[in-house]
Order: C-alpha cells, then sequence, then structure tokens
C-alpha cells in the first residue's frame, strides 16, 4: 500500500509538472483594495473593552464595537507600524479568536493575503455597528516575546489590543477604552479617567492618542508629584515587584524631580497638558524603553532605588525617553510621519530622532544630579571606544545603521562589531557632542546646542496636539540661525563617511582625551556586576558571561584571530578552570611577553585548545583631562541656574 500510494504521489507530481509547462498562466489573484487613509471624521465612536484579569495565562479578553455607516466592504487593520518601535512589529501572532457578529449574527472575515494585518468584511445591510472579540496572547514566557504580565503587575499597550478602521487618518478616528483590572491594582497611564469601579472606563480620544498612552498597572504600586505646584502634572507612576522596592529617599526624588527642571530649562517649553513616566521595577516584566507625547515606558532594575551606588547606567533612561516628548514626539522626522500605523515609515533622521535624544538623555541626567559628572564621563568614554574600534565602520556609514531597526528587529548578532546595529543611537550622541563642542568654540561661548534645543524643539508652548515635523534642509537652517558653519557638510561626512576610526573631535575640543588603561573605571565595573559579564573587549577582543560563554567576539580582535566565536564556552584558562580573576591574571601575566594565552574552550560536543597571541595586558577606556584646554564638557553637563 505504502509503494502504492508513493507511485500514486510520483504520477499526480509528474501530471503537476506537464501541466504548468503546457497549460496556460492562471491570473494572479489581487486581495480587496484597502481604502487610503483620509483626514475625514471616521462617523461615530469606538469602543474598547478589555479584560486583563487573567494574570496565570497573562490572556488579555477584547470586546470592540466599531459603528459602521454603510453596508458593503470594509476593512479592519490592525497596527503593525508602532511608533518607537521604528519597524512593523505590531504582534498580529499574538492576536486570536477572532470573530465579528453585527445585530448577534456572524460576520465572515478574510485576512488579506498582502497585508497580513488587515482584515476585509462585508457589513451587512441595516446593522449600525459590527462588534469583535479576540484574545491577545501575552508572551507566558521569553522566548516568545517581551513578557508583560506578571502576578505583580503588567504592561498595557493598547496597539495590541485593538484593530481600526481603514480610510482614515487615525487621529479622526474616536475610541472609548475601558479595561478590568485584578483586584487592588492601580495604574498609571495619560490618559484620564471618566469613571471608575471594577471597570476603570476612560474619555473618549483619538485612536492615535490611545495607542501613544499605554498603561502600567501592578499590585504594589507608588505615584510620585515630579513637580509640585508646577504649571502641568509630571508625576513617576512606579510598580514593582515587591512593595520593599518602592522606598525612595528624599535626595533620589530632588534629582528626578530636578530632571524636570533642567528639561524646562533646556527646551523652554511643554508640550504636554500632563506627563506620566511608567517605571517598572522587575526583573519578571521584560524591560522596555519607549516614548511617548505625554507619557514613557520605562523598565529597569528592581533595586533601582535601594541600590542606587551601584546601579548608574540605569539613572540615563527616563531622561532620554522624557526628551523624546519634545524630540521625536511634538517634533518628528517628515519620513516616520504616517497617517495611520499600517502605512510605512522611513527611518532616514534617526540621528536627530535617537542620536540627538540619547545626547540629551546624558546631559540632563548629569544636570539634574541622577548621575554624577564622573559617571557620564566614563560612560561616554565607554561609548567613544565602542564607536572607535567599530571595524565595520569600514564598509558601513552610520546613515545606513537607521535601516537596522527593520533589518534585523533588534534579534542578536553574531558579529556586531562587524556587522553594525542602531549605531544611530550612541554615535549620533558623539556626532551632536561634536557639533556642541564645535559652536561652543567658534562663538567663544557665547552659543551652545543648548540655544539650537530651544529654537528647534521648544517653540508653541503648550502646544502638544500639532506635532510637527521636520528634515534635513531645517536641522541645517537652524544649526546655521545658531551658529553660522557649513553644517551640511559637517552632518553628511559624518553619517556618510566610513573612518577610521568614531568622530572624537567633540572629546578633544571638550577637552579630554580617550586613553585606555589596565583598571576599568568604578562606572565600568558596576556595569561588570549589573550585567554579569566579563568584559575584555580591547584587550583579547571578547565579552563573556557569569557561565563563561562568549557573547561577544570583537572582529579582527585576538580571540577573533584565533578562531573564537559567540557561543563557545571558555572551560580552563592555562590548564586550571575557568573563572573571570583567573583569565584577567593571564592576561597581565603575558604582558611584554612572548608565550601565547592558553585557552581551552567548548564549542557543542568538540573541546580545543585555542592559543590567543596576545601581550598588550589589560585594556579599558577613560577619559584624561588635556590640561591647559577649556573643560567645554564640564560645562555642558553642569545643571542649568
Amino acid at each position: 500500500m505504502k509503494r502504492l500510494l508513493l507511485a500514486a504521489s510520483a504520477l499526480l507530481l509528474s501530471a503537476g509538472g506537464a501541466l504548468a509547462q503546457t497549460g496556460a498562466p492562471q491570473p494572479l489573484v489581487l486581495p480587496p483594495a484597502i481604502a487610503a487613509p483620509q483626514d475625514t471624521p471616521y462617523p461615530g465612536v469606538l469602543k474598547l473593552s478589555v479584560d486583563a484579569t487573567d494574570l496565570d495565562r497573562r490572556i488579555f479578553r477584547v470586546k470592540q464595537t466599531i459603528p459602521v455607516a454603510k453596508p458593503g466592504p470594509m476593512t479592519l487593520l490592525y497596527p503593525s507600524w508602532i511608533p518607537g518601535n521604528h519597524a512593523p512589529r505590531g504582534p498580529i501572532d499574538k492576536l486570536a479568536g477572532l470573530t465579528i457578529t453585527a445585530d448577534g449574527k456572524p460576520v465572515a472575515w478574510t485576512r488579506d493575503t498582502v497585508d497580513i494585518s488587515a482584515f476585509h468584511v462585508d457589513v451587512p445591510a441595516g446593522a449600525g455597528a459590527l462588534d469583535l472579540t479576540f484574545q491577545y496572547l501575552s508572551p507566558t514566557a521569553p522566548d516568545q516575546g517581551r513578557v508583560v504580565v506578571t502576578q505583580e503587575m503588567m504592561n498595557v499597550q493598547w496597539f495590541a489590543l485593538a484593530l481600526y478602521p481603514a480610510g482614515h487618518f487615525t487621529r479622526q478616528i474616536q475610541i472609548e477604552p475601558s479595561i478590568r483590572l485584578p483586584a487592588g491594582w492601580s495604574f498609571g497611564t495619560a490618559l484620564e479617567t471618566q469613571a471608575s469601579g471594577e471597570v476603570t472606563t476612560f474619555k473618549p480620544v483619538s485612536f492615535e492618542t490611545l495607542m501613544d498612552s499605554p498603561m502600567f498597572a501592578g499590585r504594589y504600586f507608588k505615584k510620585l508629584d515630579l513637580d509640585p505646584g508646577g504649571r502641568s502634572r509630571v508625576s513617576l507612576n512606579i510598580v514593582a515587584d515587591d512593595a520593599s522596592l518602592l522606598e525612595v529617599t528624599p535626595s533620589q526624588l530632588a534629582a528626578h524631580r530636578a530632571m524636570v527642571t533642567q528639561a524646562d530649562k533646556l527646551f523652554g517649553a511643554r508640550h504636554f497638558d500632563h506627563y506620566d513616566f511608567l517605571f517598572a521595577l522587575s526583573d519578571r516584566m521584560g524591560g522596555i524603553g519607549v516614548e511617548h507625547h505625554r507619557s514613557s515606558e520605562n523598565g529597569t532594575a528592581p533595586r533601582y532605588f535601594l541600590d542606587w551606588d551601584k546601579l548608574p547606567a540605569t539613572r540615563n533612561l527616563l531622561p532620554h525617553e522624557y526628551s523624546h516628548s519634545w524630540n521625536g514626539k511634538y517634533r518628528r522626522p517628515a519620513d516616520l510621519w504616517t497617517p495611520n500605523f499600517n502605512t510605512p515609515m522611513r527611518n532616514s533622521l534617526l540621528w536627530v530622532y535617537e542620536g540627538q535624544d540619547q545626547y540629551w538623555g546624558f546631559v540632563l541626567g548629569a544636570r539634574a544630579g541622577l548621575v554624577t559628572k564622573q559617571q557620564t564621563l566614563d560612560a561616554m568614554a565607554m561609548t567613544a571606544a565602542a564607536y572607535d574600534t567599530r571595524v565595520g565602520r569600514a564598509w558601513r556609514a552610520l546613515q545606513d545603521t537607521t535601516n537596522d531597526p527593520i533589518i534585523s528587529a533588534r534579534r542578536p548578532q553574531a558579529w556586531t562589531s562587524w556587522q553594525r546595529s542602531e549605531d544611530y543611537y550612541s554615535e549620533g550622541q558623539l556626532i551632536w557632542l561634536d557639533a556642541d563642542t564645535l559652536i561652543r568654540e567658534q562663538s567663544k561661548g557665547k552659543k551652545s546646542l543648548d540655544d539650537f534645543a530651544k529654537v528647534f524643539f521648544g517653540m508653541n508652548d503648550g502646544d502638544w496636539q500639532n506635532a510637527l515635523t521636520y528634515d534635513f534642509d531645517e536641522v541645517v537652517r537652524t544649526l546655521n540661525a545658531v551658529h553660522h558653519h557649513d553644517w551640511a557638510t559637517f552632518l553628511r561626512t559624518r553619517l556618510d563617511g566610513n573612518g577610521p576610526g568614531a568622530p572624537l573631535d567633540g572629546v578633544t575640543r571638550g577637552g579630554y582625551r580617550l586613553i585606555y588603561t589596565d583598571t576599568p573605571t568604578d562606572y565600568a565595573k558596576s556595569e561588570e556586576a549589573r550585567r554579569k559579564i566579563t568584559d575584555l573587549t580591547y584587550s583579547l577582543g571578547l565579552v563573556l558571561n557569569k557561565d563563561g560563554e562568549f557573547t561577544a567576539v570583537q572582529w579582527d580582535g585576538p580571540a577573533f584571530k584565533a578562531g573564537l566565536a559567540d557561543g563557545v564556552k571558555l572551560i580552563a584558562v592555562g590548564g586550571l578552570a575557568y573563572d573571570a580573576d583567573r583569565l584577567k591574571d593571564a592576561v597581565k601575566a603575558a604582558k611584554g611577553g612572548k608565550q601565547p594565552i592558553e585557552l581551552l574552550v567548548k564549542a557543542g560536543e568538540r573541546y580545543r585548545t585555542v592559543p590567543i597571541a596576545y601581550h598588550d595586558g589589560l585594556r579599558y577606556p577613560r577619559f584624561e583631562r588635556i590640561a591647559g584646554t577649556p573643560a567645554r564638557l564640564d560645562e555642558i553637563l553642569a545643571a542649568r541656574k
């Protein structure tokens, strides 16, 4: 029987091949057209009801009502291009159980064969609305995606929980959201409450505003006022794995309040009627850092407050995301503005959107006292060293890395130093330091990039509903209005060039030089401890995790030349079992000698001994003050009075 079935299959395949060769081409069946978005009001108000009480299975149960004005073809869209993600990352794979009815009767839907986030329906005659039910199956384990629900907290992202009708700008679609949370939980969001009880109902907003107004909710919650008596409310909404993690000292609170004050001094205007930091202290819910116009999603180490002195790197997150309210939300690149959430975005100006924001995040963190000046200098030294040795610059310009959110979708890479990643963030930061110090030098201290920030981001004080776009030419014009220079060439040289080395003129002009010593800075030590790594990037050219596995190998570095790669595990050093100190001691002992450093490694089932011919000792980056030069970098990081 098996042979007969195989023979029959072969005959069918043969016949199919003959038909394919001799038959007439079949016409291509195109999916129904999706209405292009128009800047016209959608009739009626959508209703969205979310049940978020299933903590054990982490399932959001959704009911949605979408008014309809006439019968006939209609397309519903699930958000795909999510602002701040810079790529089509709408979690369509986790939408399940979609059922549509009208007046209690089933309405069939068909998924678009090109745009998989579009659903086509035929609205029956006489129907006044479509009623949708579905579930959002949020990840139950990290290998399924970022965990957004735990027994203690959740991150409600509305883009995962709602569909919207095609054919209209999302700012023209009104929606009234409501949510049922677990009993006893509190929440933070930029949305305004309309009614509360077992179910919280929010005031109707545009679909665009809803997508930009996520929620953090939790069992252990604290709200802090960061601008007492200020012109508009700024709140820090904290959720944590445990109540003990919510304890905040007066000096810590003062530093967060100073961040708000220093941002006002920098930008000179506010583009929100209120602002909510959503802040999760958790190693159970996935970490996050995403900007919104009147809020931001921030997740970091659980002991952020309790281990304040040990975790300085965690404290640049809030000023970075806060700065985005001005840079990226109120002002945003023209090719990143779209009329709805299914129109592709383009990322050509992310070196302004993210790069300059990375710069302001570090600057505001230092000016506010969230991090010290020395910690900021040490962090910037690590950035400068990373990009000064980024060998991938030889073939790939910084401008091209703005495509990385789409190309790699933040998946792990085997050879980041050669492939490059989203380098527009931190190499972009170096470019803006370069610009700032150049303005300060040539204007003899009369002007700075602070003046650019006020002009470019600080107009229309109080306006938040009308985002303004910009392009490369406007960036150049504004820089020239602050201080005349050939800014177009300045920027394009750094964006399109290939090195060698990173743009470090801003460091030197700032009064410092990048050097390497045989001991790490305190900041670098804290980062190694926080990340549980051993970082030998600038000596052996590798980074190891706590288990001795290589997590990064520098392209063309000593370890690379010895044939090592990510995923290999270090078993022994010089014939003795591996530990981090033993490896460092071996690097020290080999300095100035001729004998290679001998490593026993395991790759899969294979063990081998690898000699590494490296004799320059341990090397860690830091900044060294250049005597007799203006300390412009110190001036940049000093608090504004």
